[in-house]
């Protein structure tokens, strides 16, 4: 049995981290959903950008979009759209399969609101609509300021994606954000069955402490983050709140492991796929890495929902001298930032791209 398979029989989703135009027209993607029991994926700034600016799979729409008098963010999101809502339609019957639970793509909203509320939900609103599909997440920061975004959009019925979070306390407060917004759908006697996902990035943990950690304990950062983030959401899953809700019929968040990548050229490419099999939350993994797994990762029983020696290990690195939630903060904003500039390069790259195609 494939370790894809496997991974999918322990109760996790495995997710793309990537989606370009060429995969979906020469059939990579389908290919990834039959052979790797790949049932979703996301999408962000940087694979956009990426995909639009390799290749030339692009070039028509851009050029048709660009002489119609399309610029900017709305070219962009048009374009981004255009193969979400693709992707959206080879994952509709695993979403109606599971009930609404897995088989979903993911849009970002604009970076630069990341600390603007207002503007965070008006976007996840025009976002939600123009998209147009039933399994479309709308993509919202986990920043101080995004919580209220995210409580007010799934009351509105925006289905999120909560993103950019790094530890045990942001994921919590992101879900509670979550389970606000559905009590208060649930108080007015709106649909229940609405779905959000909390997403905790893992390996730019230990990118950024990468020489400064203990001995023994290189790569181990972002395990025991995970680790110790594992023990609180089976926690609240077994809470009165939590169950209650659930057996009201309430689609409740589900638990997402982001930047699952190995960055250590020394450490194993299956690292924290392997460190992070848990029933009920979803991996999402780039090409290489879900190649990778597909072909030699191991699977085993699963985290340990007590957080296995999560706590000892980050007490390991405090005493080394690193700040755990201060960093946590610290990865955050840098996460938000490397957004903007991704955005920004990305829309100068659309924008050079079809001035270009408009002289030829």
């Amino acid at each position: 049995m494939k370790p894809t398979l496997r991974l999918h029989d322990l109760g996790q989703s495995l997710w793309l981290d990537n989606i370009t135009r060429q995969m979906l027209d020469d059939g990579t993607l389908e290919r990834y959903i039959a052979d790797y029991s790949i049932t979703g994926l996301t999408s962000n700034p940087s694979i956009f950008d990426k995909a639009i600016g390799s290749g030339h799979a692009y070039d028509e729409a851009v050029r048709a979009k660009f002489a119609a008098g399309l610029r900017g963010e709305a070219l962009f999101v048009e374009l981004a759209l255009e193969d979400l809502r693709r992707a959206a339609d080879l994952f509709l019957p695993v979403h109606r399969e599971t009930g609404g639970a897995d088989g979903w793509v993911s849009m970002e909203v604009s970076p630069l609101l990341a600390y603007d509320t207002d503007g965070s939900i008006a976007a996840a609103a025009a976002i939600h609509r123009q998209g147009a599909r039933d399994n479309l997440f709308v993509k919202i920061p986990g920043t101080p300021e995004g919580l209220p975004a995210i409580e007010e959009s799934i009351f509105n019925g925006v289905p999120i994606n909560v993103t950019l979070l790094f530890s045990a306390d942001q994921c919590m407060a992101a879900t509670e954000a979550c389970l606000r917004g559905l009590e208060r759908r649930q108080a007015e006697g709106r649909d229940l069955r609405l779905a959000s996902v909390v997403s905790v990035f893992i390996s730019r943990w230990d990118v950024a402490v990468a020489g400064r950690a203990p001995d023994g304990l290189a790569n181990d950062l972002g395990i025991a983050v995970a680790q110790r983030t594992w023990r609180e959401w089976c926690r609240l899953v077994a809470s009165e709140r939590w169950q209650r809700l659930e057996a009201a019929g309430v689609l409740m968040p589900r638990l997402l492991w982001a930047s699952t990548s190995t960055k250590d050229p020394d450490a194993r490419d299956t690292l924290y796929v392997e460190a992070l099999a848990a029933p009920g939350t979803i991996d999402t993994i780039p090409d290489p890495t879900l190649l990778a797994f597909a072909d030699h990762g191991v699977v085993g029983d699963g985290m340990d929902p007590r957080g296995g020696d999560s706590e000892a290990v980050l007490a390991r690195f405090e005493q080394a001298g690193i700040d755990v939630p201060a960093l946590a903060l610290e990865l955050q904003k840098d996460g938000a930032a490397a957004f903007v500039k991704s955005w920004n390069d990305l829309l100068g790259r659309i924008e050079e791209k079809g001035r270009s195609l408009a002289r030829s």
